[in-house]
């Protein structure tokens, strides 16, 4: 049994940007690779840099995630998630996620997979399979913003 004392916890945040683009059907998709090798389908999108704005986040990720370009229409909302994360032994971080989740159309750009990122491949899946993925819970929670489009920006957890 691990003494919780011995246990060094670290504060980590994350504030990430994000697009859903769903055309004729269709969502854009990107398949994460998590250093363990795990792979799950994903939003395209990821963290902000250092004074970036976060629309100009988003369409750095997808154009690096998925070869397109976006126009930015509409900012969905936000949600925030908190986990606890392995950093070594010894280590732990008390993780806190916040994901800007912005609605996208392509209007450029031919899709690819993004060459020495966090994903290997970029896909259009057809939303009434989307539930069969192995995804990321991001890619739920931008369908159901795009879908309430919740005047607040949040989505009503239970």
């Amino acid at each position: 049994m691990v003494d919780l004392t011995d246990v060094m916890i670290t504060k980590e945040l994350r504030v990430a940007a994000y697009a859903i683009c769903v055309e004729d059907g269709k969502i854009l998709l990107a398949r994460w690779v998590g250093p363990g090798g795990d792979k799950h389908w994903t939003l395209p999108g990821g963290g902000i840099e250092h004074a970036e704005d976060p629309v100009d986040a988003a369409i750095r990720e997808v154009e690096e995630e998925t070869g397109y370009t976006v126009a930015v229409e509409t900012l969905l909302g936000m949600d925030t998630v908190r986990r606890r994360h392995p950093r070594g032994p010894g280590r732990e971080a008390d993780f806190h996620g916040l994901r800007i989740v912005y609605e996208g159309r392509i209007i450029g750009g031919t899709l690819r997979p993004e060459i020495g990122g966090s994903t290997d491949l970029a896909a259009w899946m057809e939303l009434d399979r989307v539930a069969e993925l192995q995804r990321a819970d991001v890619v739920d929670v931008g369908l159901e913003l795009h879908r309430v489009r919740p005047q607040n920006g949040r989505i009503a957890r239970s």
